[in-house]
């Protein structure tokens, strides 16, 4: 018995869900989201809650049920409260700033790397030094984090590059250090 895929989800007020065969779209104050889901699975909305069901035992859908249930959760909370991953930079001269919709950051190459954020991400620079991603879709927040991130990976000697708030990283010993 699957202890996540079980669980109702509640339905927030102001927030609207419609099911049609395996897409489901859930429309709330910060904006709409939609997603095909899979056709095994079968998601009801009644009394103000959310309940997906599977329709057999197999290992198959047992793990689409718990992973149906939290996909559509992340929905739910992106819709009401939305995500956002902060991003800090450590390093001389690694630094970020914002030019109107695109957002330039320094980070020690030959030329500023711009970042034109996809439709529903909006990237702030509260700081110099710091970025944060926000968005309505989870998984989206996450890749355009990840991202900024592969751009310059903390290095594990100095520990420069560009790291997620509260990540640490793992220092080594320079080697000919005394």
């Amino acid at each position: 018995m699957s202890r996540i895929g079980i669980k109702p989800i509640e339905i927030p007020s102001g927030v609207n869900v419609t099911v049609d065969n395996a897409t489901i779209s859930v429309m709330g104050p910060k904006g709409t989201l939609s997603k095909q889901l899979h056709p095994d699975m079968k998601v009801t909305v009644n009394e103000g809650a959310i309940i997906v069901e599977r329709p057999s035992d197999t290992k198959k859908h047992k793990s689409l049920h718990g992973l149906t249930r939290t996909l559509v959760n992340n929905m739910v909370i992106g819709v009401t409260q939305g995500y956002e991953k902060g991003l800090e930079m450590s390093g001389v001269g690694y630094r970020a700033s914002k030019s109107g919709d695109k957002v330039i950051l320094n980070l020690g190459f030959s030329k500023p790397c711009e970042i034109v954020p996809p439709k529903g991400i909006e990237i702030e620079v509260p700081a110099p030094t710091r970025v944060i991603v926000r968005g309505i879709d989870k998984a989206m927040v996450g890749q355009v984090a990840s991202d900024i991130r592969r751009l310059r990976p903390p290095e594990p000697y100095q520990g420069t590059g560009v790291r997620y708030v509260g990540e640490t990283i793992k220092r080594k010993v320079v080697k000919g250090a005394k």
